[in-house]
Order: C-alpha cells, then sequence, then structure tokens
C-alpha cells in the first residue's frame, strides 16, 4: 500500500465524515425552522442554515473527488458489485443534499408552511440510513 493511497483514503473518510456531520445537523435546524414563531430567532436560524448547507457543500466535493480517485485512480472496488451499489446510494447522498437545497430555498422564502416539524424529524432520518448501508457495503463487500 502506498503513501498516496492511504492519505487519499483518509482524506476521502475525514471529508464524508465532516459532510455528513452537516447532513446529520442542517435537518435538524429545519425542525426548529418549522417551528419557530419568532422572526428574529426564524432570521438567526435561516442565517446558520445557509452557512453550514455552503460549508457542507464546500466538504461534499473533495469527498465525493477522493472516493473517486480511489475508485478509478486505485482500482478499489472496481468492477465488484458492491462498489455500483454504494455508488447507488451515493447518488441517493447527494440528491439528499440537493433537497436539503431546496428545503432551504423554500424556508427562505416563506412557503414550507406544508411540512410540519414532525416530517423534518423524519426526514433528519435518512442520512442516517444511507450512511449504515454505505459502511455497510464497504466493510462487507457482498
Amino acid at each position: 500500500m502506498s503513501n498516496a493511497y492511504l492519505w487519499v483514503k483518509t482524506l476521502h473518510i475525514v471529508f464524508i465524515t465532516s459532510w455528513f456531520a452537516g447532513l446529520f445537523y442542517l435537518p435538524r435546524i429545519f425542525v426548529n425552522l418549522a417551528e419557530e414563531t419568532n422572526a428574529e430567532a426564524y432570521a438567526r436560524l435561516l442565517g446558520m442554515a445557509d452557512r453550514l448547507f455552503r460549508f457542507m457543500t464546500i466538504l461534499a466535493v473533495p469527498a465525493v473527488l477522493f472516493g473517486l480517485t480511489l475508485w478509478l485512480y486505485f482500482g478499489i472496488g472496481a468492477g465488484d458489485v458492491w462498489m455500483y451499489a454504494k455508488l447507488f446510494f451515493v447518488i441517493l447522498v447527494i440528491g439528499y443534499h440537493h433537497t436539503c437545497l431546496s428545503l432551504l430555498k423554500k424556508f427562505r422564502a416563506g412557503i414550507i408552511n406544508k411540512r410540519s416539524a414532525v416530517w423534518f424529524r423524519w426526514f433528519n432520518e435518512v442520512p442516517v440510513i444511507l450512511l449504515v448501508i454505505i459502511v455497510a457495503l464497504v466493510l462487507f463487500k457482498p
């Protein structure tokens, strides 16, 4: 194993972990936004959500790029069924990330009233499930 491989793998894990921290927390802010009635508190939460989303996106890009480097340059999982399953779930994570952006835009526009705080609590569980599936695929390589 080369040092380059170990560094790319390390950075991939660090950026994935950091990205998911944001994916876990942003929907929690959405829960608070859905419940908030005070305009000042709502504006503060919205600002937090905006900054977190920007930071999450900055973390997501290298996470995906380092993962692609592991796959395409170092051949990790090349041709293996588990890798294609993992990539499917990674695409779902990217879709979830974009769904968060769509919801954030709706909160900014004040048109989110169709979703309850309970809905956002359930929405908050999606990245946990996706992460468990992805990690299981990487570790068990079925």
